[in-house]
């Protein structure tokens, strides 16, 4: 299954993986065109998958570091953690709550956007950075995060629809949240091909990116919207299908 994609020209297959991974978003409006209002503990459910999700791309980022550049894939890390505090913060949206679903300001709106496309250009380190170390590997990292991005839309299309956004617009704008994901894909990619010296500073970066985005922003939601054992359950459940299913490929 992964060897029509792995034979194509690696930056192709890297463009290839992480625009799957954005258009995937699309499907995050289904719940809400089925189903209508979704209850906060469903919203909670999906922040914990999209946690689990994005901490096992995290966990299988640190497995492929090699023993001799541990210091500086932590150099990395601290250098992700905090290049997504200051975005955030020089962005006004530091302290948002991701689900407020009756928030009318259209302020809100556009804060939440940007926000979801933060998380995004994080996710696309990551894709490029795994596909770095190989392309069965990053295209496993890819279709974890394609899965991270249906629940994380899900929540966003929500609001979306909450403040009267058609499902057509809103599935539109769900990708649209998503489209930078694919050229950071690329981009870390090929700076990487070309500098493979930064590549540990690059998994390093992804690891903390994602683990501070996780225990900041959608782990806190969760545990505000539904229970504590079915969060962590749901999270750890999700984070260890992506850890085996990283560790088969390598």
């Amino acid at each position: 299954m992964l060897c029509p994609v792995t034979q194509l020209d690696p930056v192709l297959a890297v463009l290839l993986a992480s625009s799957a991974a954005a258009f995937v978003a699309a499907l995050g409006v289904v719940p809400q065109a089925l189903m209508g209002r979704l209850a906060t503990p469903v919203l909670g459910w999906g922040n914990a998958l999209a946690s689990g999700l994005m901490l096992g791309v995290a966990y299988s980022l640190t497995t492929v570091q090699p023993d001799g550049e541990v210091l500086m894939g932590a150099g990395g890390a601290v250098v992700g953690m905090l290049f997504v505090r200051i975005t955030h913060v020089f962005s006004g949206v530091e302290d948002l709550d991701l689900n407020e679903l009756g928030e009318l300001d259209p302020a809100y709106g556009y804060q939440l956007f940007v926000v979801n496309t933060l998380h995004a250009a994080y996710e696309g380190v990551a894709i490029g950075v795994a596909m770095i170390v190989s392309l069965p590997f990053g295209l496993a990292m890819a279709v974890a995060l394609a899965v991270h991005n249906i629940p994380e839309a899900m929540i966003f299309t929500a609001v979306l629809r909450e403040r009267g956004v058609k499902v057509l617009h809103a599935a539109v704008l769900a990708v649209a949240t998503n489209l930078n994901q694919v050229l950071l894909a690329v981009v870390t990619y090929s700076v990487l091909a070309a500098l493979p010296v930064l590549r540990p500073w690059a998994l390093g970066f992804a690891f903390g990116s994602l683990v501070y985005l996780v225990l900041d922003e959608l782990l806190p939601e969760s545990y505000r919207q539904a229970g504590h054992t079915s969060i962590a359950l749901v999270t750890l459940v999700a984070m260890g299908i992506v850890v085996a299913l990283g560790g088969g490929i390598m």
